[in-house]
């Protein structure tokens, strides 16, 4: 992950609106998908408040012929299938364009404002693993059902996670219908199937997986962050009534495959190179992790210094004007006691053929303090202390009407901050047949 020109704080655009974006500068240059009207979808990249047409670009010419082909794809798949040499070149050929005036004219008229613009899930979305590698947050939910003995042995010594649900994997803005389930209560003869009354969210990162290994082959550690091919926003929802009635014995399954939402923009990993720090060293006696998950480089800057915040919004706090709540903020390096590269390696260090597009969650990321944690489920103390809202109103779980939004950006001394984007849901009431 080399720091290189495109990363310079100091670097500036003729795009109006990019120098003073918060989360779109030129220094950042996503990749996503989106369309206008009924056209069809096309890959673009955001600069400031305006989409750049990639994908009109390509049949211009005007960027590196090795990846004009992707580019010409309705999904990053075949781009981020591609080495990740080609991907640097798109980097800084779009670097180029957007900095130096004299390209302005080959580039203007491909810009379109996000405002007119439908975004899409950037990618046809092969497999979906969420992970576990919050300490703070395994702790919190594993005191709530063990607390003398929270978390489980096999914690310390392996990234844990589970398969989740691909095809219920959506777009930011998408709404989150109320889910039903079965429901027992702890006094109850037998189950009921009725509305989730425990509805939460779980902050998270997205990892997008780029290039493939065969089944059978393994991805080593020192490789593993070229398997990685962007970071985006993650909110897999959570069902706590229906999970706790169901997870035994094979863990997650109706309380989590109703909806996960993700943010439209990847960040690139190229993007977050001046943003790689050194993880969380894990507290003196944890045991050091197998051979197979450690690598210098890794232990050295295998973590990402990304600040994240949760805000809620009641529909009564819309209508009086309030503005949101801000549930959570903390930072993704001091909530990660696993890498991105240690998840990477381990989900396919059994043979587990990983290919472009499919998408690792991080699971819930809590930090160590009330104010960081990542879920509803933690900061209410599992509905024993609900949060008061604004207009008066309490929540220990989501309500009808709530409005959840995940934000991050990725921050770090001399140089210029960068962001994700939203990513939002709404709740709606339960739908009946």
């Amino acid at each position: 992950m080399t720091i290189d020109h495109t990363h310079d704080a100091k670097a500036r655009s003729w795009v109006t609106s990019a120098d003073d974006h918060t989360d779109f500068p030129v220094q950042n240059l996503p990749f996503g998908v989106f369309s206008l009207g009924g056209t069809a979808r096309r890959i673009g990249t955001i600069i400031g408040d305006w989409i750049l047409d990639l994908h009109a670009l390509a049949l211009a010419d005007a960027l590196p012929v090795e990846v004009r082909a992707a580019l010409r794809c309705e999904t990053l798949n075949e781009l981020f299938a591609r080495p990740s040499a080609d991907r640097r070149a798109l980097r800084h050929a779009l670097f180029a364009l957007l900095t130096a005036e004299d390209h302005r004219s080959t580039v203007e008229p491909c810009l379109y404002r996000v405002v007119d613009a439908n975004l899409h899930l950037p990618f046809a979305i092969g497999d979906y693993t969420d992970f576990y590698v919050s300490i703070h947050h395994a702790t919190n939910i594993g005191k709530l059902v063990r607390p003398d003995n929270p978390l489980l042995p096999n914690y310390k010594h392996t990234p844990i996670g589970y398969h989740g649900r691909a095809s219920s994997v959506r777009v930011s803005g998408t709404p989150v219908v109320r889910p039903v389930g079965q429901v027992k209560a702890a006094d109850a003869e037998a189950p009921l199937f009725v509305p989730c009354g425990r509805l939460d969210y779980e902050l998270e990162l997205g990892v997008w997986i780029a290039g493939h290994n065969d089944l059978g082959q393994s991805v080593p550690i020192a490789d593993a962050w070229e398997r990685v091919g962007g970071v985006a926003l993650l909110n897999d929802w959570s069902a706590r009534d229906l999970q706790a009635w169901e997870y035994q014995p094979l863990g997650p399954f109706l309380a989590k495959n109703f909806l996960t939402t993700v943010s439209p923009w990847v960040v690139t990993v190229e993007a977050l190179a001046p943003f790689r720090v050194e993880p969380t060293r894990r507290p003196h006696g944890d045991p050091a992790p197998l051979p197979y998950l450690t690598d210098a480089i890794d232990q050295i800057a295998g973590a990402l210094s990304i600040d994240l915040e949760v805000t809620l919004s009641s529909a009564a706090m819309r209508s009086s004007g309030m503005p949101p709540l801000r549930l959570s903020h903390g930072n993704a390096a001091g909530a990660m006691y696993w890498t991105v590269a240690q998840m990477v390696t381990h989900h396919a260090s059994n043979g587990c053929d990983l290919h472009s597009g499919d998408l690792l969650g991080t699971g819930t990321l809590s930090g160590p303090t009330p104010e960081s944690v990542g879920s509803l489920m933690e900061r209410s103390q599992g509905g024993k202390a609900p949060i008061t809202l604004p207009s008066g109103e309490t929540r220990a779980f989501l309500a009808d009407g709530d409005q959840l939004v995940l934000s991050a950006r990725a921050v770090r001394a001399g140089f210029r901050t960068i962001g994700f984007g939203s990513c939002s849901g709404m709740v709606e009431p339960v739908r009946r047949p």
